[in-house]
């Protein structure tokens, strides 16, 4: 669900003020992931690395309460749920995006995200969920290996955004470098370094 609330009575009213008409209020991290336990339970498991990667995403962000609110048009909007955003190579071999809610349960999510992805890719149709639930976009460039992308300020899409490439191995390790683009209304260089190293803590636990 999504709801309307009041700039001025959440904390992040100075942003909105600060940050709402700037020409360019998107702020781009970039941070390198040591990705070899998603690596290891990829291989064990049979499960996609990008599920995994989406997984954790989730997770990290669910930690972190700046996610559920988000700037669209000149509203600053409430949600109650996450979700996932992945790019599908649909059967035309075009693109469409697939969002994917987040749940704690990874099986479920594994679930869904098989699901869904397939349904997208079959049918050509986007699956959208920003009606109610803030999505966090990803992008996966898996034809080669990247050190990080900066993405438009278009005015209208100004979700939390990730964009990685493929991974690298170095000795036995396997790392990972990703972008990270966010709204400075929606949050502050702070919030996204703790959802950052949130990241790669829900990376290293994962089971």
């Amino acid at each position: 669900m999504a709801r309307e609330i009041n700039p001025k009575d959440t904390a992040r009213a100075s942003a909105y003020e600060l940050w709402m008409k700037a020409p360019n209020p998107m702020v781009t991290f970039f941070k390198t992931f040591d990705v070899t336990n998603l690596i290891k339970i990829s291989k064990k498991k049979n499960l996609k690395f990008n599920m995994l990667l989406d997984y954790c995403i989730g997770k990290a962000a669910a930690d972190v309460k700046e996610f559920y609110i988000l700037p669209v048009g000149e509203k600053l909007m409430q949600y109650d749920t996450i979700a996932v955003n992945t790019i599908v190579k649909n059967k035309e071999g075009e693109v469409s995006s697939c969002d994917i809610l987040y749940t704690d349960d990874m099986e479920k999510f594994n679930q869904d995200y098989l699901k869904y992805t397939a349904q997208v890719a079959e049918t050509c149709q986007d699956q959208d969920l920003s009606e109610n639930s803030m999505v966090i976009g990803t992008s996966a460039i898996v034809d080669t290996e990247i050190d990080g992308a900066v993405g438009m300020n278009s005015g209208i899409f100004n979700n939390p955004f990730m964009i990685w490439g493929r991974y690298r191995k170095k000795l036995f390790r396997y790392y990972l470098p990703i972008s990270f683009q966010f709204h400075h209304t929606q949050m502050d260089g702070a919030h996204a370094g703790r959802f950052l190293e949130n990241l790669q803590n829900e990376i290293n636990r994962l089971k």
